[in-house]
């Protein structure tokens, strides 16, 4: 696992979105859902935003599978900065960090931090003073000046 450290501060953000979900399997096809209409909104390349969507379908069924804590809500926050976007999904349970496993090729599960490793150009997870943050960065792609002619 990268260093438990956040991710580095940037300037205020060019767009911030956050919404939450109940604590339920059900519900992670919709945060899949909304974070795929922001970054569209935002004019994310889609190949990026199916990367993100898939790191964020990730954050948010660790957080749905542990977290221990009954009736609780997931946060997923979308913050875009100039040359980078950031993934936050935080849930209440502290007590249980995200940890790198090795799966067996007949596991059903365990592979989804290695596919974050894979998409996200950093990752980490965070203690807050009420929450456990799980967070990705993702570069960008510099956009080519139009040419007017």
């Amino acid at each position: 696992m990268p260093e438990p450290t956040s991710p580095q501060p940037h300037p205020e953000p060019r767009q911030k979105a956050t919404f939450r979900i109940p604590k339920h399997p059900r519900n992670v096809p919709e945060a899949r859902a909304q974070v795929r209409k922001t970054l569209a909104d935002w004019g994310v390349p889609t190949e990026l935003a199916a990367d993100v969507a898939l790191v964020a379908t990730e954050f948010v069924t660790n957080s749905v599978r542990h977290c221990e804590v009954t009736f609780s809500l997931v946060e997923v926050t979308l913050t875009l900065h100039t040359g980078q976007l950031l993934l936050e999904v935080s849930d209440p349970d502290k007590e249980k960090t995200p940890a790198p496993r090795t799966a067996g090729q007949q596991d059903e599960n365990g592979r989804g931090l290695a596919v974050i490793s894979a998409l996200a150009g950093q990752w980490g997870c965070d203690l807050r003073r009420f929450t456990k943050c799980s967070w990705a960065t993702f570069p960008l792609p510099e956009v080519a000046p139009a040419c007017s002619g």
